[in-house]
């Protein structure tokens, strides 16, 4: 299924997409219970939101073997976790607002995981059990203020300016999360291009990981870390993020005023 989170004049709605022209809205939010209603809305008269209100979000760094090379950083032996506020989260072509302290902003395409069911101590091989979909996620970093955290044992600024974690546009179910085509586009150029397959930690491990020590809640977001090719973005930009199965994640740069 595609699940779109979107705005029809001044109301907020969960909807599935039943084609491509039209969505079947939702009752409520639909990570535990899916409760399809009576009522269609035409494609071309909502606007697709940020596919999650506020989330809790999870991201994991180096964790694919060609990034972490073209970083410098060994292979880590245990998932590089961290977290994002989520005030960081915007929906489809959302401005990313360049911050003033803005040295080298980059771009990082990523696959995130929506939870469905929340737990805590899942087993791997119940991990698919609760996760509810997929979504596009671009993790962007400020690096010279990350760098320094990271020197201080520490990241939360370089990663937490708000509109740092574009996500969306749609939730996918059901797709094979183990090999799936990922990729970063700058003005229409292609910057990265990778697959899930090459991932480190993969995604059952990911979800298992953080729910040993967090009890995971419906609506979580885990990012799952971003393949080679990073590079910066500029005001004026345009960055999109695809993935197989889920689609396209556009958004603009846009120079934060004084």
């Amino acid at each position: 299924m595609i699940i779109g989170r979107y705005a029809k004049g001044s109301e907020i709605f969960y909807g599935e997409q039943i084609s491509p022209s039209q969505w079947r809205r939702l009752q409520g939010a639909p990570f535990e219970h899916l409760v399809r209603t009576e009522h269609i809305d035409a494609h071309d008269q909502v606007r697709l939101l940020c596919p999650l209100e506020r989330p809790r979000i999870f991201g994991v760094g180096f964790n694919y073997a060609a990034h972490a090379k073209e970083t410098g950083q060994a292979l880590p032996t245990r998932a590089a976790t961290f977290m994002k506020p989520d005030s960081a989260a915007i929906g489809p072509d959302e401005a990313i607002i360049y911050p003033l302290e803005g040295q080298r902003v980059d771009f990082e395409c990523e696959l995130a995981v929506i939870i469905g069911r929340g737990g805590r101590r899942i087993a791997r091989e119940d991990v698919d059990q609760h996760i509810f979909g997929f979504t596009c996620a671009n993790d962007v970093s400020e690096r010279p203020i990350q760098f320094d955290e990271m020197a201080a044992g520490c990241l939360l600024i370089g990663k937490g300016f708000d509109t740092f974690c574009p996500l969306g546009p749609v939730i996918a179910t059901g797709l094979n999360h183990r090999q799936l085509a990922i990729a970063t586009r700058l003005n229409g150029e292609v910057k990265q291009s990778s697959n899930t397959a090459d991932l480190v930690f993969d995604v059952a491990h990911l979800v298992s990981y953080i729910s040993q020590a967090i009890t995971l809640r419906p609506g979580d977001v885990i990012i799952t870390g971003t393949p080679e090719g990073i590079g910066p973005m500029r005001p004026g930009d345009v960055v999109e993020v695809e993935i197989e199965g889920i689609g396209v994640l556009r958004n603009p740069v846009v120079a934060e005023s004084r």
